[in-house]
């Protein structure tokens, strides 16, 4: 009986080692089944998705679109002049597009934000001619008087045009150069100003309006997290420029509020700081950008409601206002023709004398700007 049992002992442990091995084989056999089914379906995607951009070549083709590398981020992303921590932050997106289904909401927030990057990124920065001489002749075309705002402007371009001519444009990752805040009242011109300047500098111009602003996303953008998310109005305004050093003119600084949304004055002390701001962080975009190279104008009517850290970043210009002989000039060169030109008129239909003049500047106005010089000769 013992020895019945011991046979069957053995039996039943080696039955028991046959299905261990066996076991063994088919685990080994469906992993490799399972790295198998893996490989097909990555083979049936990469397949897939050659098909797709066949098809997207062929559509493109039927609409008469070209179909080349400025489909295809990723070859934008790389062909980009992009600084390194930026095309590393856009090929990531790159990377999160490409696994993304086409039907995911998320699609069209990472291809926004890919052209945003694009957009602000891939321009050069426009070198325009800085002729100091031309500089001033462009001030005195558009602008009667205000000689003392002038200098002040004309110095200021001076020192750029001549740490650029001594290859001191960059020092420390930072460029020089205050912001010019021009200060004054109504009419006086601040922001035709600017334009000026920018003309004279042979840059782009563009104008962001502050006036009741009151949510400090508006400066540093929104969080991707929020639906229609955008970048802040410095960002947008760069983009729109289509250039990394635009003139930018921030008009009615002092109209900027504060309530529950924030404080947009506390998000522009980066901005106009130019020990700080070449590594302005936008909320939208998540990577540094360089504004130093950006030439910032402040206008404000009143210095009293600008709070005095955001005061203490900007070099002030004070517009006082036009006497009357200057109004004289200004309407006769300036305001008279482009109101004959609104009316239709011609300078052989109409006439009006400078004692005319004199006497609607005088008698029929009270204010240091011409708006109402203006309307009054309307």
């Amino acid at each position: 009986m013992g020895e019945r049992l011991g046979k069957l002992v053995g039996w039943a442990q080696e039955h028991l080692a046959e299905l261990d091995v066996a076991e063994t084989i088919n685990k080994d056999v469906k992993d490799v089944k399972d790295v198998k089914d893996g490989m097909e379906r990555q083979q049936r995607e990469f397949l897939l998705r050659q098909q797709l951009a066949a098809i997207r070549k062929e559509l493109a083709e039927l609409d008469g679109k070209p179909s080349s590398e400025e489909e295809d981020y990723r070859a934008r992303v790389e062909a980009a002049e992009l600084p390194a921590h930026v095309q590393k932050a856009a090929l990531t997106e790159v990377d999160k597009l490409e696994r993304t289904a086409e039907s995911s909401p998320e699609v069209g927030w990472i291809r926004t934000w890919l052209d945003t990057v694009l957009t602000i990124s891939v321009e050069r920065p426009h070198r325009g001619q800085l002729d100091i001489a031309s500089a001033r002749e462009v001030l005195d075309a558009d602008h009667f008087g205000l000689a003392e705002v002038k200098d002040r402007i004309i110095e200021y371009l001076a020192v750029r045009r001549r740490r650029a001519d001594r290859n001191l444009g960059v020092v420390g990752g930072r460029r020089s150069g205050a912001v010019l805040a021009l200060v004054g009242p109504p009419g006086v011109g601040k922001t035709s100003l600017g334009e000026s300047v920018a003309r004279a500098m042979g840059r782009k111009f563009v104008r962001v309006s502050l006036g009741g602003v009151r949510d400090e996303a508006e400066i540093r953008g929104h969080r991707r997290t929020y639906v229609g998310a955008l970048p802040g109005r410095i960002v947008r305004a760069i983009s729109e420029a289509g250039t990394m050093n635009p003139v930018v003119l921030l008009d009615e600084v002092d109209k900027v509020g504060s309530d529950f949304r924030g404080d947009p004055t506390a998000a522009l002390l980066e901005v106009l700081d130019p020990a700080q701001n070449h590594t302005f962080r936008d909320h939208y975009l998540e990577v540094e950008l360089d504004l130093s190279d950006v030439m910032f104008l402040a206008t404000a009517n009143v210095l009293d409601s600008i709070p005095a850290p955001l005061l203490d970043r900007m070099d002030l210009v004070t517009l006082d206002g036009y006497t009357e002989d200057e109004k004289v000039a200004i309407a006769r060169d300036h305001l008279l023709r482009r109101q004959l030109d609104r009316a239709g008129l011609s300078p052989e239909e109409v006439r009006v004398e400078d004692g005319v003049l004199r006497r609607i500047a005088g008698e029929y106005t009270r204010e240091a700007g011409v708006r109402q010089l203006e309307r009054s000769i309307a």
